[in-house]
C-alpha cells in the first residue's frame, strides 16, 4: 500500500524562502516522503487555516508581520496544540532554539544551513515524536495513584472521600486506582467462622 502524502503546513512571509522550500520539498527523489503543501504568509492566515484544517506538520517561520520569535511559536500552539512544529527561521540563534524547543517545537532548524535529507527527516521525526507524547500523556492522564493520608473507620473500614462523604473502601480504592479485588478469608476468620474445619496444632 502507497504511503500517504505528508500533509505540511508552510508558515513564511517569504515569498523567495517559501519558494525555495517547496522546491526542495518537491524534488523529493529515490525514498523520501511526498508533501502536500499549503503556504500562509502571516499568522492570521495561518491562524484561520488551522482553524478548519488539520496538516500533519507545520514549518514555521518565527518572523512574520504581526509576530516575533517565540510569540509565533506560541500563538500557533495555542491554536493547535497537538499539531508537530518544526521552525525553520533566518535566525541562527542558539539560545532561542533552545527555548523554542522548551515551548514546544519539535525541532529548531536555520534557513540555509539544512539540506534536503535533514529536512525531511526533521519533519518525520517530528510527527513520530509528538505521536509518541501525545500516546504517553493518555496513557499518564489514564494512571490514578492513592497518596497522602486516607481516614478509615476503625470499626467498619469505611474511608472519608475528599468530599468528607464515607464510602466503601472497595469502590474508592477500584475508583483511584487500578486494582483489581478477589475475595477470600484470611486464616484469622476463617477460624472464627468454621471452626468445625479447624483442626488445633
Amino acid at each position: 500500500m502507497d504511503e500517504q502524502p505528508i500533509k505540511l503546513l508552510l508558515v513564511d512571509d517569504q515569498e523567495t524562502d517559501a519558494v525555495l522550500t517547496r522546491r526542495m520539498l518537491k524534488k523529493n527523489p529515490g525514498n523520501r516522503a511526498e508533501f502536500q503543501i499549503h503556504h500562509c504568509r502571516d499568522l492570521t492566515d495561518t491562524l484561520a487555516f488551522l482553524a478548519s484544517e488539520k496538516p500533519d506538520v507545520v514549518l514555521l517561520d518565527l518572523g512574520l508581520p504581526e509576530s516575533q520569535g517565540l510569540n509565533t511559536l506560541e500563538q500557533v500552539l495555542e491554536a493547535a496544540p497537538n499539531l508537530p512544529i518544526v521552525v525553520l527561521t533566518g535566525l541562527p540563534d542558539e539560545e532561542l532554539g533552545v527555548k523554542a524547543v522548551q515551548t514546544g517545537a519539535q525541532d529548531y532548524l536555520v534557513k540555509g544551513q539544512v539540506n534536503l535529507d535533514g529536512l525531511v527527516r526533521s519533519l518525520r521525526y517530528a510527527i513520530e515524536r509528538k505521536q509518541m507524547l501525545i500516546q504517553l500523556q493518555e496513557a499518564l492522564s489514564q494512571v490514578k495513584i492513592l497518596k497522602g493520608l486516607l481516614p478509615i473507620c476503625a470499626h467498619c473500614k469505611a474511608i472519608r472521600d475528599g468530599h468528607g462523604d464515607w464510602r466503601q473502601l472497595e469502590s474508592y480504592i477500584s475508583e483511584h486506582s487500578e486494582a483489581k479485588f478477589s475475595h477470600g478469608l484470611c486464616p484469622i476468620c476463617f477460624k472464627e467462622l468454621y471452626p468445625e474445619y479447624c483442626k488445633d496444632k
